[in-house]
């Protein structure tokens, strides 16, 4: 078992039972006390965790994102504008990947590119793009995530891995410094190998999600060709995008009234 896998499960544990020693590290995942004190040292850089004598508790202040279906209740306008900006880049006959996120959701909704194939692990974008005419929809196959709707795990990640795209368009928890990061070790894992089997990785994200960090990193800068976000984040980022060679669209109200002259 990887690192980042043990330490997902070792958060599992703590929101049960609240407390975790390093005898119970060992045990449970059949490691030495360096490999479990290693593992609570990078949760506690994290911020996910408090180091007590011997063991761990939770921190304060866990990070908790809601439902997939809460979320959709309060997307934004913001994350509108995004969407449909980003589906003006969906043309007819190319082959595309969409992620599991409600930012590219709305993009789902807005595509109308007739003779393209869409490759999703969303249950929630494959429903929507089922109504949409000429379009072919590949749902991949996995463990279901119900509370945000998704399917993940070695299933799907292999059955991408015999999928070609032009595009990808990612949704993300964070972007900072350190790269693109998200909740979840499964979560990650899937998008990233995502972003491996398109020509173009395009990532959505609201200005919210700038100069933050999560649990997993699952790509680097590098690995972005285009941001899509609803408001120019500071300069030190703008500079950090450049750096990297990361082209960075902002999908503003004047965008939005462009589209509907």
């Amino acid at each position: 078992m990887y690192q980042e896998e043990r330490m997902l499960h070792i958060l599992e544990y703590l929101s049960k039972h609240q407390r975790i020693t390093v005898e119970d590290i060992c045990r449970i995942f059949q490691v030495s006390r360096d490999t479990a004190r290693r593992d609570l040292v990078r949760l506690e850089e994290q911020n996910a965790i408090v180091r007590t004598r011997g063991g761990a508790l939770l921190s304060a202040g866990p990070i908790v994102i809601p439902s997939y279906n809460d979320r959709l209740n309060t997307v934004s306008a913001e994350k509108k504008l995004i969407g449909r900006r980003a589906a003006q880049l969906v043309q007819s006959g190319q082959r595309i990947i969409l992620d599991s996120s409600t930012t590219v959701q709305a993009c789902a909704e807005f595509i109308e590119a007739p003779g393209c194939t869409i490759v999703t692990n969303s249950i929630n974008q494959a429903d929507i793009l089922s109504n949409k005419q000429e379009i072919s929809v590949h749902l991949l196959g996995g463990q279901l995530q119900s509370q945000h709707r998704y399917v993940y795990g070695s299933a799907a990640v292999e059955a991408l891995s015999h999928y070609f795209a032009e595009r990808a368009f990612i949704g993300v928890g964070s972007i900072s410094s350190k790269g693109l990061t998200s909740l979840t070790v499964e979560e990650g894992r899937i998008k990233h190998k995502m972003m491996q089997q398109a020509e173009m990785t395009i990532v959505l994200a609201d200005h919210s999600k700038f100069g933050r960090e999560l649990f997993y990193k699952f790509a680097d800068l590098s690995e972005v060709d285009l941001i899509i976000t609803d408001r120019s984040p500071t300069p030190d980022m703008l500079e950090l995008l450049d750096q990297h060679e990361v082209e960075l669209w902002v999908a503003d109200l004047s965008f939005s009234k462009e589209l509907s002259v």
